[in-house]
Formats: C-alpha cells, structure tokens, sequence
C-alpha cells in the first residue's frame, strides 16, 4: 500500500499523460455494461501499468470510497503513473465518451423508451453486465483469494451485505478489521500458509 501513498518515480512506468487519457477515453469509450473489467483487461493485461495485485489494492480503495468505482479507480491509475495531471487525464478520459453517449441515449429513450424492441434490448445488457462482472470477480478470485481465510472474508461480506444488509462501507471495515487481525504478523508467524 505504500506504493500506493508515495509511488517512487524509478518503479512507474514512463506513459505520457496524453497516452494516459487516450487509453482512458478507449476504455470509457467501450466499457459497456461496467467498467472494471475492461479497467482490468487494459491496464493489467495489455499495458501492464499496474499488477493484478495493485489493481485489487486500488480496487478496494475504491470500493470503500463514495463515487463510482471506474472513476475512482482512474484516477488513482493516473496519480500513479503521472501525479495529479496523470490523475486529472484519466477522470476527464474515463467520463467524457460516456457522457457524450448518455446524453444521446436519453434523448433516443424519452422518445423509444415504451417500445418492446428497447425494453428487451436494456434487458439483454443487463445480463451481459452481470455476465462481465462475475468473469472479472473469478480472474481477481483466482490471483487474491489464495487461504482458506480469504474464502472465509469473501462469505463473511456475502452474507452481511446480501443477508443480512449491512452496509458495505460497514462491512468493508470489519472484514478489513478482521483480516488485520488475522495477518498480522504475530500471528502469521504462527500459521504462514493461512
């Protein structure tokens, strides 16, 4: 994480900022149905600006944060790579295309919107997103949830949030609290595999 807060200037990679906001107005540009699987597939697999670890660490920060997660995130990729104007690229990348795209999709849906072929077109995204967002969650599972006690904080956060409806934020804190506790390094001493 300290990576993160004070990014030595020797690890980042050399990307201009206009590169940064080029890739990032492609990605908002395409990134139907959410974003962070396209997030991922661009900035970990095809440019390789950040890691799979990184990007689960920024992912989480942005989770925990108020405000879309795309966003958030993009803007911690782009202070990484080139500080704040690396930051202010890819926020002004990431937003533009989809601003552009919905203020013409709600000009089209007050006119179309009642009609069937609409209806079943917003139905059949909706389970694409779905789709996308369970492929990305099992290429991050497979990289992040290695123990038996990530398995464990994965259920944890299921059933507090899906069962019994505890707020994310809330249950983000505890899960986090408890993974402290459990990594900390007393105790990792005791049991290295867990």
């Amino acid at each position: 994480m300290s990576e993160l807060a004070e990014p030595s200037a020797a690890a980042r990679p050399a990307v201009s900022v206009a590169r940064i906001f080029r890739e990032f107005l492609i990605i908002g540009a395409i990134s139907f149905g959410g974003a962070v699987p396209y997030l991922r597939g661009r900035l970990v697999e095809t440019e390789g600006w950040v890691d799979d670890k990184e990007f689960v660490e920024m992912l989480s920060i942005s989770q925990t944060l108020p405000g879309l997660n795309a966003t958030n995130l993009a803007i911690l990729v782009g202070q990484k790579l080139r500080g704040a104007a690396g930051a202010a690229a890819a926020i002004i990348g990431m937003c533009l295309p989809g601003a552009m795209i919905m203020y013409v999709a709600g000009i089209l849906y007050w006119r179309h919107g009642e009609r069937a072929a609409s209806t079943a077109i917003l139905k059949g995204v909706a389970a694409a997103a779905v789709g996308l967002a369970l492929y990305t969650a099992i290429q991050l599972g497979r990289r992040s949830v290695t123990t038996r006690a990530d398995l464990l904080f994965v259920a944890l956060t299921v059933v507090a949030v899906d069962r019994y409806h505890i707020s994310v934020l809330w249950t983000l804190l505890v899960v986090g609290l408890l993974s402290i506790l459990w990594r900390s390094p007393g105790r990792a001493k005791k049991a290295p595999d867990a």
